[in-house]
C-alpha cells in the first residue's frame, strides 16, 4: 500500500508539527518541575531552620502584605504538608515527562521512518 506524495508530504508535516509541540511541553513541564523543586528545597530549608527554635519563639507568615504570628508547631506541620503536596506535582511531573518524551522519540522514529521509505 503506497500513499502519493501529497499524502506523504501532510502525514510528514502533522507529525512534525506534533514533535515541535511536544518539545516544548516537555520544556514547559521541566521547567515547572525545577520550579517545584526549588520550592520543596525552600519549604526543607525553612523547616529544619524552624526546628532548631524552641517552640515558644514567635514565628510570623507573610499572609499578603501582613505577617500573621503562628506556632512553630503549626507552621512546620503546615510547611511539611506543602512538601508532601509538591512530592506528589513533581512526581505526577515526572509521569507527564516521560510520556512526552516517549511521544517525541516516537514521533521522531516515525519521521525518519517515512523519509527512508520515501527515498528507496
Amino acid at each position: 500500500m503506497s500513499l502519493s506524495n501529497e499524502a506523504l508530504q501532510k502525514l510528514l508535516r502533522e507529525i512534525e508539527s506534533q514533535a515541535m509541540a511536544t518539545q516544548q511541553q516537555i520544556g514547559l513541564v521541566r521547567g515547572q518541575m525545577a520550579s517545584k523543586q526549588r520550592e520543596m528545597r525552600l519549604a526543607q530549608l525553612t523547616r529544619s531552620e524552624i526546628s532548631t527554635l524552641p517552640p515558644d519563639t514567635p514565628v510570623y507568615e507573610g499572609v499578603g502584605k501582613m505577617f500573621v504570628a503562628i506556632p512553630v508547631p503549626v507552621l512546620q506541620d503546615k510547611l511539611g504538608s506543602q512538601m508532601k503536596e509538591m512530592e506528589t506535582d513533581v512526581e505526577s511531573m515526572g509521569k507527564r515527562l516521560h510520556y512526552l518524551e516517549t511521544t517525541a522519540k516516537n514521533s521522531q522514529e516515525h519521521i525518519e521512518k517515512m523519509l527512508r521509505g520515501s527515498g528507496q
